[in-house]
C-alpha cells in the first residue's frame, strides 16, 4: 500500500516546538516526513484555501506555493489566542470528514477558555478547586470573593498558556494588584482555592496526564521549588515522568473525565491528588518534553493512523520495517 500524505499544520511563532516532536513521530512511523504548513495561512485573514477534489479536501496555500492532496491532517501547537481564527477551518474539515484529530472549534473554545471549562465541569461533577469568574470587578466584589475562597487563592486568565499571568494570591494588595493587571489587558480573570498541593518539603506539585482516546498514555509529576510560582515546566518546575501504571487511579479516572468532559480526543489534564484528587486544566495542545517522542508523540500520530485505516477500511495503513510497538496507542474514529 502506498504511503499516506500527512500534512501537519501548526503555528510556528510558537516556541514549544511540539511540531518537531510530531515531524519526528510521522516519519518515524511512515519514513516520510509530513508536509508541513504555517497555521496561519487558514486563520482570519490568510489565503489559505481547501477546495474538493474528487470528493476531498485539496489544500492551496499561495505564499508557499503548497498545493496537497492530504490523506489526513495533524492539526496541533496553535497557541490559544489565536485557536479561535480557526474555527472555520475546522469547520470545513469536519464537514468534509477529512481524517484529524484537531476536533471541532466547540471542544478547543471550551478548554481554552477556562470559565467554560469550570461551567462544564461544574455540570458534568468532574472534581476541581471553588472558584469565581471574575470580570474588570470592584474592588468590593474582588474581596468578597477572595475571602469566600478562604484568602489563600490563586489567578489566572480566562485564555492565557504555560503558567504566564498567574498569581498566587494571600493578601488584599496582591489582590488589587492582580485586579489592576488583568484590568490593564482587559481580560477576565478566575481566582481559585489554594489546593494545597504541597510537598512535606514545600515544593508545589502537581501531575500533567495525557489522554488519547479515553486512555492514559503517559504521564509526568511536576515539582515546584517555588511554592508562589505556577507549577508548569516553562515556569521551572521539573517533569519526572511516570508510567499509566504508576498514576494514583483516583488521578487517571479524573483525567480521563476531564478530557471527556470538554469533548476532546486527546488532551494535557493538569491535576493535583490533593482534596481527593481536582482537576486545574484540559490542555487543548500539551507542549511535549525530552523523552515524549515515544511516549506521547508517536501515539498520537498512530492515532490518527489508525483513523485513517478505518476510514479507508483498510487493516492496516502502512507496513513500515521500522515500525515501532504501540501498545499505548488507541483507534479513534475519523
Amino acid at each position: 500500500m502506498s504511503r499516506p500524505c500527512i500534512t501537519l499544520i501548526a503555528d510556528p511563532t510558537s516556541t514549544e516546538g511540539c511540531r518537531e516532536y510530531l515531524a519526528q513521530a510521522v516519519e518515524l512511523l511512515t519514513g516520510a516526513p509530513p508536509v508541513r504548513i504555517d497555521a496561519r495561512h487558514f486563520g482570519a485573514g490568510g489565503t489559505g484555501r481547501g477546495v474538493l477534489d474528487g470528493g476531498r479536501l485539496r489544500l492551496h496555500v499561495p505564499e508557499e506555493e503548497t498545493d496537497v492532496l492530504p490523506d489526513m491532517i495533524v492539526l496541533y501547537e496553535i497557541q490559544p489566542h489565536r485557536r479561535h481564527e480557526l474555527a472555520a477551518f475546522q469547520e470545513l474539515l469536519e464537514a468534509h470528514d477529512v481524517v484529524t484529530l484537531g476536533t471541532g472549534p466547540a471542544a478547543w473554545r471550551t478548554a481554552t477558555e477556562k470559565n467554560l471549562t469550570v461551567e462544564r465541569f461544574a455540570r458534568d461533577g468532574v472534581a476541581q478547586m471553588e472558584t469565581v469568574v471574575l470580570s474588570r470587578p470592584g474592588r468590593h466584589e474582588a474581596a468578597t470573593a477572595f475571602a469566600g475562597l478562604g484568602g489563600d487563592t490563586w489567578a489566572r486568565p480566562v485564555v492565557g498558556t504555560g503558567g504566564n499571568d498567574t498569581f498566587h494570591i494571600t493578601t488584599g494588595a496582591q489582590l488589587e494588584s492582580a485586579a489592576d493587571f488583568y484590568a490593564r489587558r482587559g481580560s477576565d480573570w478566575l481566582l481559585s482555592r489554594d489546593a494545597g498541593n504541597l510537598t512535606t518539603d514545600g515544593m508545589r506539585h502537581q501531575f500533567r496526564v495525557f489522554v488519547l482516546g479515553g486512555r492514559i498514555v503517559h504521564a509526568r509529576e511536576h515539582l515546584q521549588p517555588e511554592p508562589d510560582t505556577p507549577c508548569n515546566t516553562c515556569q521551572g518546575a521539573t517533569a519526572v515522568h511516570m508510567t499509566p501504571q504508576e498514576l494514583p487511579p483516583r488521578l487517571a479516572e479524573l483525567a480521563v473525565a476531564a478530557t471527556e468532559s470538554v469533548g476532546l480526543p486527546f488532551a494535557g489534564v493538569d491535576l493535583a491528588v490533593e482534596n481527593g484528587g481536582v482537576v486545574f486544566e484540559v490542555n487543548v495542545h500539551p507542549a511535549f518534553v525530552d523523552g515524549e517522542l515515544e511516549t506521547v508523540a508517536v501515539p498520537y500520530i498512530q492515532a490518527h493512523l489508525d483513523a485513517l485505516a478505518v476510514a479507508r477500511g483498510d487493516r492496516q495503513v502502512l507496513a513500515h520495517p521500522t515500525r515501532p510497538d504501540l501498545d499505548r496507542g488507541s483507534q479513534l474514529s475519523a
